[in-house]
Parts: structure tokens; C-alpha cells; sequence
């Protein structure tokens, strides 16, 4: 210790040296925790996931319906979107073998370990039921046309099973990151399933707005409205946290949070007033796709924000402690 860190205090017993109370700054203000080592793939892949389990979702609730051009758009949005998040999954973990060696192992307590299962099983079946999308546009005779008869019926129990998976796919995730020591993250767990149900809801609503025949899109108006409520839920509760909720608000991450609730906004009430307009309803699924977009990226430069400053870590810990009896 040396003397400009010591206090020199005058009393009946004469001079005493104290020492001044700790800041919240680490050695050499080097980050306590070392941040996350994902790069943006992941953060890709938060969203691509999520695109994929609403595809799938809006495909058997239109399967169910009679919706035919609501249900094919459904299923190729799932399958696209799951086939990205494959990609980008595997191009995070540097070679594709290591995907497969993740799966020698199933380990329920590991959220990694239980969304590398969920995405394996979702996929084929996504992959299914697209295909059946396929088949219904081959000649109705000779063998192709075993094939048209054959297709559908297998495709609607594929989607079915797709989108029984899917709110697992939508929402593990956000348990995956909550899972991690990253302040932010951690925090926030009771709030992030929430936020990524939304998310993932709000994207698949989005692009069925642009892509599906207007005479069917009304369903995606509800939804719409659904997906903005569970994210509503979700960031309140964000707002609740205090120190760690701040890379929610500011900085770089709290841009893109907050984009992505303008967008939302924008999105939904476009989607509602959107029933005669093919404009507005492209508009309002190109806003609630970027609205998934912002708020996956939000999150992701959230906890890498709260990673790299220590504040983030120390003075959480130094309520708690405060805090015990």
C-alpha cells in the first residue's frame, strides 16, 4: 500500500491511517469473467431458430385450418430456416464433426446438449413435411402419381411433429444463455424465454405476411398481436433488473433492443390495419422480421457488453453478500 492510498485521520489518539473504501474496478480493470467466445453466428442462429419453430407453428396451425398457401409458406420458412441455423451452428463450431460429437452424449441438465437434440429431430421433420410441399406438384399418374398420393398425409404428420418441437426450439435458447455466468444473461432468465417465444412468433408472422396469399394472412394478425404481447412481457421484466439491465438500455445492445421494439410496434399495428392492403402487409412483415432480427442481436451484444465490464460482475455480488443475514 502506498501513501496516496492511504487516508491520515486525527483524533485523541493521534494520527491514524485508514484505507479508503474498494471501488467496483478489477486488477488493472481487466474483465473478471472472459467474455464470450461466440462470434455472430450464434447470434444468427438465436434468430434463424426462432424463425423456424414460428414457421413450423404457422404451418400446422394452417394445415389444420385449410389454409394451403399459409401452410406451404409455413413449412419452407421452417426448413429454410432451420437449414441456416445448421450452417451457422456448424460454422461457429469451426468443424462439422464436432455437431456429431455432440451428439454421442444426451444430457438433460445441459442446455446445449438438450437444443442439439431438439435441432436434430426438428429438422428431418421440418425437411418432411417441406418436401410433401414438393410432392403435391408431380403428375397425378404412373409412379410420381403413387408418390402425390403417398406425400401429403406423411408430410402432415412430419409437420405435425415439427411444430411440437418447435416452442422447445423457440425458447431453449434463451435457457442456454441464462444458463451462463455473462451477468446480463443470467439475470435475465425468467425473462428470455419470453422475449424469444415473442421473437421467434413475431419473424414467422413477418414473413408469412409477405409471402402467404392475403386471403389467408388473417390468422397472422392474432399471432402478431400475441407475439408482441409475450415480448411486452418479457421486456418489462428486463427493465425490472438494475445493473445488469443497463446493456439492455444502453450502448450499442440497448440500440438494437430498442429498435427492436419500435419495429415491433410498427410491425403490429401495421399487421392490424393491413386486411385490403398488400403494401401495408409487406411493410408490417418486413418490420416484424427486422423487429426479431434487432432484439436477437440486442441480447447477444447485451451479455457480451456486461462480460467485458466488471462492474457488472462485482457489484451484483456485492448486494448479495450485503444482502445476507
Amino acid at each position: 500500500m502506498n501513501d496516496g492510498q492511504r487516508h491520515r485521520t486525527s483524533g485523541r489518539g493521534g494520527e491514524q491511517l485508514t484505507v479508503p473504501p474498494a471501488d467496483f474496478t478489477s486488477y488493472y480493470g481487466r474483465p473478471i469473467l472472459k467474455p464470450p467466445v461466440w462470434k455472430h453466428d450464434i447470434a444468427g442462429y438465436l434468430f434463424t431458430g426462432g424463425l423456424a419453430a414460428g414457421g413450423a407453428l404457422i404451418g400446422a396451425g394452417a394445415q389444420l385450418t385449410g389454409r394451403s398457401g399459409l401452410r406451404r409458406v409455413g413449412r419452407w420458412t421452417a426448413l429454410g430456416a432451420v437449414a441456416a441455423s445448421a450452417y451457422l451452428l456448424v460454422h461457429d463450431l469451426g468443424r462439422p464433426n464436432r455437431f456429431h460429437h455432440m451428439l454421442r452424449v444426451a444430457k438433460p441438465t445441459s442446455p446445449m446438449s438438450v437444443g442439439t437434440w431438439i435441432l436434430t429431430a426438428f429438422g428431418p421433420l421440418a425437411g418432411v413435411a417441406a418436401a410433401a410441399e414438393l410432392a403435391r406438384l408431380l403428375p397425378r399418374h404412373g409412379a410420381l402419381g403413387v408418390a402425390r398420393r403417398i406425400a401429403p398425409p406423411i408430410g402432415d404428420i412430419a409437420g405435425l411433429a415439427a411444430a411440437a418441437t418447435a416452442p422447445a426450439l423457440a425458447t431453449y435458447t434463451g435457457v442456454l444463455l441464462a444458463d451462463t455466468a455473462v451477468p446480463s444473461w443470467h439475470d435475465a432468465y425468467p425473462s428470455l424465454p419470453f422475449i424469444f417465444a415473442g421473437s421467434a412468433l413475431a419473424a414467422a408472422c413477418g414473413v408469412g405476411l409477405v409471402a402467404a396469399p392475403a386471403a389467408q394472412s388473417a390468422p397472422l394478425r392474432r399471432l402478431a398481436l400475441a407475439a408482441a404481447a409475450l415480448e411486452v412481457v418479457g421486456g418489462r421484466r428486463l427493465e425490472r433488473l438494475s445493473v445488469t439491465g443497463e446493456p439492455y438500455r444502453y450502448g450499442r445492445s440497448g440500440r438494437l433492443v430498442t429498435a427492436g421494439r419500435a419495429l415491433l410496434a410498427v410491425g403490429t399495428a401495421a399487421a392490424l390495419v393491413s386486411r385490403r392492403s398488400r403494401l401495408l402487409s409487406a411493410i408490417s412483415g418486413a418490420a416484424l422480421v427486422a423487429s426479431s432480427v434487432a432484439t436477437r442481436f440486442g441480447v447477444f451484444e447485451a451479455g457480451v457488453a456486461s462480460a467485458r465490464d466488471p462492474r457488472y460482475t462485482v457489484v451484483p455480488q456485492r448486494a448479495r453478500l450485503a444482502a445476507r443475514p
